[in-house]
């Protein structure tokens, strides 16, 4: 965790930390030497920044080590001359309302945070006399480079990391307080610190004490070890930090902009906490307001949620790592075992065998080489990894622990993002060992005398049939994935695989994979139909036997979303992609995400929100339909169109069969689809609208919708077919 509570710039704990709004933290001292000038015409600092006297050299980058304090000399000596506030309030002018700005200064320094460095004012210039407008003050996160624009309030415009800078004392006290605890019975002088304090001996004790002195057995096997007083480890070794640093008797924050009011809500569009002052002013008026004791459970709760997922991944890595290590020791014994074998067959041969035999072990040794070093490659990968998510891990947890709502909802967003990127590290693969522990080596020594310098590897065997892992084969809606692997004692190459899937209805099997991986996923099959899969290895020598046939059944109803990739720029959607409305007058197209050409499917669209009577329009379209104008108006698209009095069915913009019935506010429509007959039925707060809409259709067909800013629908899928309707209403004259 010591990681996380290290300013990116000093490389110390954090001093005064701020926030910046990227949402990295960076120490206030280390904050003012890297606040540089953002010039519009020529590159020169404003005449705040000019020191009182003649023009000092120009400033040299800042250095790797400790450095903040010298490199803010000029700074700091401008504030010793009468500057005050000076140091923080580097510039008057923001360049943007956002905060950010477009200038990338072009030097950088060792440390990896980029600089500007002092120019003297061109000659004749009136260093007195300030340019309204002509430079405004950035600061360049160390972290992200990206670029944030001072206001008037200069370094005090950012946010105080009040949480992280409780977690940092806390955990320097820890430290501390661990370090004092030294072992009570060492001869040594000094003693050395302390490892365990027996509850029940209430003595401390190193490690070379503890086993000699308090061993695990007999009388002491009872005794309970913990951590020292201190210790981060320890029950209850953050407390006293955490009381000092911001437990029960910390000060309740009050608002940057209002010191006597405490902050009670929290403003998502800002995602910032906010006083009962700030919304009277109206600043907040029309941002989205939520109570601050709300927001801050939610998202601890996401960040919780974020951290299990990340726990479980460093609990695997752990066990890839074991996995590896043995890996290790089967490639070293394979290795040997296959050079006894090859010492054992060249000595058998003739002593013209003795020049081949070395480049053949040659060989053999650089396989080994090449498979040892991948696993190491891969164990230091997997290691560095692990630290980094255990560091977060330990970080989020001591975040969680505090009790300050603003402070934690400072840092909230950004750390449940970097957990979910943490998690999101660990991808397919990266738990999987890139080699094997064998060696696909085959001596051939038959040959005669004459062939001993043509004498080489060679493989003659087929591969063996692969073996599938049902754990892992499964499907969802209408895609199967599959997965399958070699014999664990199998020695022979492959160099592929073919996978091999029927056509859902007993037919003849097709090729649908042929390729290295060993997982594949089909997508686009039909819903409820029951696939027969089968996969088979090849190599230079053939193709080897097909595996076992596994059988897999698709989903009896479809799940599915309105599809963003497919969907007119101007239709909006929210709520995971199953809301939809417009940002246009005009209609507009959306699609599904589910394709369907066999069964029957149904599903639902809720009207949330119906004003002054538009015509929104539901049905089926195919892929290539017209997203800019009402569903079925081209020859792509079956639909009903309705109002708030009655429906009408059109396609390739006929139409058709107008029924009384139309839509309001809370209204649901239904959709059912049977491709079986071949038709398409609509229904209205369950009253089936007319007959059959169309009948004699046939293809591939995706769920579709037309609406424009004066309506919103909602979803919903996974629905059983209806097994009782109402009668259809007769279509008026």
């Amino acid at each position: 965790m010591e990681e996380e509570l290290k300013c990116p710039v000093c490389g110390s704990l954090f001093r005064e930390p701020i926030i910046l709004p990227c949402s990295h933290n960076v120490c206030l001292p280390c904050a003012r030497t890297i606040a540089v000038q953002t010039p519009e015409g020529e590159q020169h600092l404003p005449p705040l920044l000019h020191p009182r006297g003649p023009a000092p050299p120009p400033a040299a980058p800042p250095g790797p080590g400790p450095g903040p304090g010298a490199a803010a000399a000029p700074l700091d000596a401008e504030s010793a001359a009468g500057g005050g506030e000076h140091a923080d309030k580097l510039s008057l002018y923001s360049e943007t309302d956002s905060g950010y700005g477009s200038y990338t200064p072009s030097l950088k320094s060792p440390n990896g945070v980029r600089v500007l460095p002092l120019v003297p004012a061109p000659p004749g210039s009136a260093a007195g006399a300030p340019r309204a407008g002509a430079a405004s003050s950035a600061l360049t996160c160390p972290q992200c480079h990206r670029s944030a624009s001072l206001d008037q309030r200069g370094l005090r415009g950012f946010q105080r990391n009040r949480l992280l800078e409780a977690i940092v004392q806390r955990y320097q006290q820890g430290r501390a307080a661990a370090a004092a605890a030294k072992c009570q019975l060492c001869d040594r002088s000094p003693p050395e610190p302390a490892a365990v304090l027996c509850e029940q001996c209430e003595v401390l004790y190193c490690a070379a004490c503890q086993l000699r002195c308090h061993p695990a057995r007999g009388p002491f096997a009872k005794h309970r070890l913990v951590p020292p007083p201190g210790h981060p480890a320890a029950p209850g070794g953050g407390e006293a930090g955490g009381k000092a640093a911001g437990g029960g008797g910390r000060k309740v924050p009050t608002c940057a902009e209002h010191d006597l009011e405490n902050y009670s809500m929290y403003c998502v569009s800002c995602r910032s906490p906010v006083c009962y002052q700030c919304l009277e002013e109206g600043r907040h008026a029309k941002h989205d307001v939520r109570a601050l004791g709300a927001m801050w459970k939610q998202h601890k709760a996401q960040l919780s949620q974020a951290l299990n997922g990340v726990s479980d991944k460093a609990k695997e890595a752990k066990e890839f790592l074991v996995q590896l290590k043995n890996l290790l020791q089967q490639i070293q014994e394979n290795g040997l075992d296959y050079e006894a074998c090859l010492v054992a067959q060249c000595d058998a041969l003739v002593d013209a065998l003795t020049r081949q035999k070395a480049k053949l072990l040659t060989k053999v040794t650089k396989e080994r080489e090449h498979k040892l070093k991948v696993v190491w490659d891969q164990i230091n990968h997997c290691t560095l990894k692990l630290r980094q998510s255990t560091g977060l891990m330990e970080y989020c947890l001591e975040v969680i622990k505090e009790n300050d709502p603003s402070g934690f909802l400072q840092i909230s967003d950004a750390l449940i993002k970097r957990v979910q990127v943490s998690q999101e590290q660990w991808v397919k693969g990266a738990l999987e060992p890139k080699v094997s522990a064998e060696f696909d080596l085959t001596l051939d020594s038959e040959p005669l005398l004459q062939a001993i310098h043509q004498l080489d590897f060679i493989q003659m065997k087929l591969p063996p049939v692969p073996l599938l892992q049902l754990e892992k084969c499964c499907t969802r809606n209408n895609s199967v994935t599959l997965a399958w692997r070699m014999p664990p004692l199998s020695h022979n190459p492959v160099e592929g695989y073919i996978l091999e899937l029927d056509d859902g209805d007993g037919g003849q099997f097709r090729e649908v994979y042929v390729g290295k991986e060993t997982l594949c996923t089909i997508d686009g099959l039909h819903f409820n139909s029951t696939y027969n899969a089968r996969v088979k290895a090849f190599n230079s020598s053939g193709v080897g036997p097909y595996s076992k046939t596994v059988v897999l059944q698709t989903s009896d109803v479809a799940w599915f979303s309105f599809d963003p990739s497919s969907a007119h720029r101007d239709i909006v959607l929210s709520n995971d992609n199953q809301t939809a409305t417009c940002s246009s007058y005009d209609d507009r197209v959306v699609l599904g995400t589910a394709a369907f050409s066999k069964g029957v499917h149904y599903w639902e669209l809720h009207v949330d929100r119906y004003d002054n009577h538009p015509d929104p329009a539901f049905g089926i379209a195919r892929i290539n339909v017209v997203k800019d104008m009402m569903l079925g108006k081209d020859d792509k698209a079956w639909a009903m169109y309705v109002d708030n009095n009655r429906s009408w069915f059109m396609h390739c913009n006929s139409h058709t069969n107008r029924t009384e019935g139309g839509v309001c506010k809370g209204a649901t429509v239904g959709v059912l689809l049977d491709l079986n007959k071949h038709n398409l039925t609509f229904y209205i707060n369950g009253q089936q609208q007319g007959p059959p809409a169309f009948e004699n259709i046939e293809g591939v067909f995706m769920p579709a919708l037309s609406l424009n800013r004066n309506v919103q629908v909602t979803l919903h899928t996974g629905l059983e077919v209806p097994q009782s309707v109402k009668q259809p209403k007769l279509p008026s004259n």
